[in-house]
């Protein structure tokens, strides 16, 4: 250790890091949900084809938010 490096094993684990993952997947999730309700409430004459691809491309999008 006195080159400075450490074996991160020893170190306690903290559900941090993976409570972000989460927490950002299910804004994600909750995201899409939203704007499936809102595009049956404010656009009614979309086809179901029209509607998927529409969520396909939004969750596309949300992907590439970091």
């Amino acid at each position: 250790m006195s080159d400075g490096n450490f074996n991160r094993a020893l170190l306690p684990s903290t559900p941090y890091r993976s409570g972000i993952k989460m927490g950002r997947q299910q804004m994600k999730a909750q995201a899409v949900k939203a704007m499936q309700v809102a595009l049956d409430a404010t656009q009614p004459a979309l086809t179901d084809e029209q509607k998927e691809i529409f969520r396909k491309n939004f969750e596309r999008e949300l992907r590439s938010l970091p």
